[in-house]
């Protein structure tokens, strides 16, 4: 077994390899570039080296400045990660030239898988359905269109040597398809090094369902079953699940064994996963093989109980499997959501800068295997929480690399208890100071086709074809959070009067009459503190079915030792308090300045994200962001004659929605556009976003050029 081991990589797979190896008893190294010094992975691995600037082709792609710091730290082994040089042949012929062991799989199938033309061949060789397509180099435009027309549109235009969606683009006519080619070539050539790209027909609402498989240097080979990752955004996965609600056991049983064989055609070792898209006939296709660790391998952890990070370890060091294909039971259901750097209500455009707050959930010790198997040994299994990270509480998020902060992932009995501990835990997961996809996250969490398991790669075109807009609670849940605001309003005005007041107090003040206005709903309230002896939040309960299957007036979880609020809706507030309407009881502990509070209201158990105002709170919950005012009688009926000061006029310039660089102006001045013409072209993270004319217009000054190098808002061009 080795000693030392070097992680190639950064951010919060560079950790997850780090924590494997430590419980191994084996010391790592870390790299890191200029713009990741005093990054997580730094900090936690043994060593650290760094191996130059921020850009990636200059420090983690940079194969010289790898082989350097392996042997400078004297590390016997290197694991790739994900991304990067994870599928790069001549990086593992480089590590070999150097007596250094791949933690990966042979030179050969990374070349031939790694090729995703060649990998099309190979996979129909071995029995293996493969989607039509020209599996050939496309050379420029004009051939793409042609090929194209043959295929017929529509079509997908993919990189040879890509993944993690970056060098793919689905185009539907000839305009689209040039676009597309270049972009897709750029994009290719960025993040893998290579350009060519290539074209297959595109298959409209498949599913995507990849098998994971484990295979030694004896000969020995499995399948861990399959993970459902059909929740994408441009051909970026979102949340992943394993199994899929899709497969029966005959299916499963088919794709694993065609990716076992196919392991077998190009001789693999280490971990895989083949993937596949599935047409709504359950007909499957070949995708690609990733012969690296993917991002979502998480959820296979948690429902097999193996580490894979171990395994590739030890078959890196030539130990032969510990388990056979009888031997894999996987149990109960485990869900990943990938929190990105990006804002869902800006288009999810890519967004950087500090994280001023940063506070996950409570996780399950470990959070690489071992848990769940403890976690289920008796009795109802308790949900798990797992979060892989790579950022900390007042660390940066950069321009250069993937916008990844964090994988959250949940394990529960069934499905449906995945869902409802996922729902929790981004509910109380803080992130502040960037935009980012945590609310759209919640937002799927409760949609009902993901509840009913009625997902497709479309999903997200076809149910947010506008944009992430917010979500909308329904009637009841505004009503308990106006309930909520009154119960903290009356904490607040408690403070104001006895430093130390909080829902637990032991004073009882007289009623409190308030105005609150939620979602455009306005409430007329009175609250009160009650007595002190309530234990439990509503009627106790314990972990269970969602919302929608179980008693609603039943919390998930108690709420234990809490005071208690009752507020009591009402039509009119008469002068000696109020009588009659209906009566909502807030049980809590939120003191002024908690960003973060956990309730149980009207027998709910609401995680609330908390933000004070000058009259009332920000309340985020379940993917909605809403303002509750809570104002007097009086300030509210002044407050309703207050004419509002509509927005300045934005329509004559085009700003660059988030920091970037821009890689080309599509138009010059004097130029007539119309809606929809592509203007210009912004890398950020590695990926290429086009802008777009939202009227017609006449560019009036281009104010950049290719090259630049752009903070948000900053102006891109001016119409006339």
């Amino acid at each position: 077994m080795f000693d030392k081991i070097l992680i190639a990589n950064r951010g919060e797979i560079a950790c997850r390899v780090i924590r494997t190896a430590r419980r191994m008893g084996i010391r790592t190294v870390a790299v890191y570039s200029d713009a990741d010094k005093g990054a997580l992975h730094a900090r936690a691995a043994d060593e650290a080296v760094h191996i130059g600037p921020p850009e990636a082709a200059e420090s983690y792609l940079a194969i010289d400045r790898i082989v350097e710091a392996v042997a400078r730290s004297g590390a016997q082994a290197v694991h790739p990660g994900y991304g990067f040089l994870s599928e790069r042949a001549e990086f593992a012929d480089a590590l070999e030239a150097a007596g250094t062991a791949f933690i990966g799989p042979p030179k050969g199938a990374i070349e031939a898988m790694g090729d995703k033309i060649a990998s099309k061949k190979l996979a129909a060789d071995a029995g293996v359905p493969t989607v039509p397509g020209h599996a050939e180099t496309i050379k420029n435009a004009d051939e793409a269109v042609r090929i194209a027309e043959e295929i017929g549109w529509p079509v997908m235009i993919k990189a040879s040597a890509g993944g993690g969606g970056k060098g793919m683009r689905v185009v539907r006519n000839a305009e689209e398809t040039r676009d597309g080619f270049q972009s897709a070539k750029n994009e290719a050539a960025s993040g893998f090094g290579d350009d060519r790209v290539f074209i297959e027909k595109f298959i409209a609402r498949p599913r995507h369902i990849e098998i994971q498989i484990l295979a030694d240097k004896h000969g020995n080979r499995i399948h861990l079953g399959e993970r459902e990752c059909s929740i994408q955004r441009r051909n970026q996965k979102v949340i992943e699940e394993a199994p899929s609600p899709f497969l029966d056991d005959a299916l499963r049983r088919d794709m694993g064994e065609r990716a076992v064989a196919l392991a077998k055609a190009v001789d693999y070792h280490s971990a895989g996963t083949v993937e596949f898209i599935l047409d709504e006939e359950r007909n499957f296709y070949f995708l690609e093989m990733n012969t690296r660790l993917q991002v979502e391998h998480a959820v296979t952890e948690l429902i097999t109980g193996e580490d894979l990070v171990e395994h590739m370890i030890r078959i890196a060091a030539g130990e032969k499997l510990t388990l056979t294909q009888d031997d894999v039971k996987p149990t109960g259901w485990a869900i990943e959501s990938r929190l990105y750097a990006e804002d869902p209500h800006r288009n999810f455009l890519p967004s950087t800068g500090r994280l001023t707050r940063y506070r996950p959930p409570a996780t399950a010790d470990g959070g690489d295997g071992a848990e769940r198997a403890d976690a289920r040994t008796d009795g109802p299994a308790p949900a798990v929480v797992r979060n892989d990270t790579g950022v900390f509480e007042g660390g940066e998020i950069s321009i250069h690399y993937d916008p990844m902060i964090a994988k959250l992932c949940t394990w529960g009995a069934d499905r449906a208890a995945a869902v409802e501990a996922m729902r929790d835990a981004l509910d109380e997961f803080e992130i502040e100071g960037i935009g980012h996809n945590l609310p759209f996250l919640s937002a799927v969490m409760d949609h009902p086709r993901f509840v009913a398991g009625e997902i497709t790669t479309a999903f997200i075109d076809e149910e947010y074809p506008d944009g992430f807009q917010g979500a909308t609670p329904d009637d009841a849940a505004i009503k308990r959070i106006a309930a909520g605001a009154a119960a903290m309003q009356l904490v607040v005005a408690r403070r104001a009067g006895r430093i130390g007041g909080t829902i637990t107090g032991t004073d009882r003040p007289p009623n409190a009459h308030w105005v609150v206005t939620v979602a455009g709903r306005v409430f007329r309230v009175a609250a009160t503190r009650i007595a002190d002896g309530f234990a439990r939040g509503g009627d106790g309960g314990g972990p269970g079915a969602t919302s929608k299957g179980r008693d609603p007036r039943r919390p998930h979880a108690p709420i234990h030792g809490r005071g208690a609020v009752e507020v009591v809706f009402q039509d009119e507030v008469a002068e000696d308090g109020a009588t009659g309407g209906e009566t909502i009881t807030v049980r809590g502990d939120w003191t002024p300045g908690d960003t973060l509070t956990v309730a149980a209201i009207d027998g709910w158990r609401m995680a609330v994200k908390v933000t004070q105002r000058t009259e009332g709170f920000r309340i985020r919950h379940r993917g909605a962001d809403l303002e509750a005012t809570v104002r007097t009688p009086r300030a509210a009926e002044l407050a309703a004659t207050t004419p509002e000061k509509p927005p300045p006029d934005a329509s004559k310039t085009l700003r660059c929605p988030m920091p970037g660089r821009v890689v080309s102006i599509a138009v010059r001045e004097g130029d007539e556009v119309r809606d929809g013409q592509a203007l210009a072209t912004v890398e950020a993270m590695k990926m290429e976003n086009t802008l777009r004319a939202e009227r017609k217009a006449v560019v009036g000054k281009v104010v950049v050029r290719a090259g630049d190098v752009l903070a948000a808002d900053d102006a891109i061009m001016e119409f006339e």
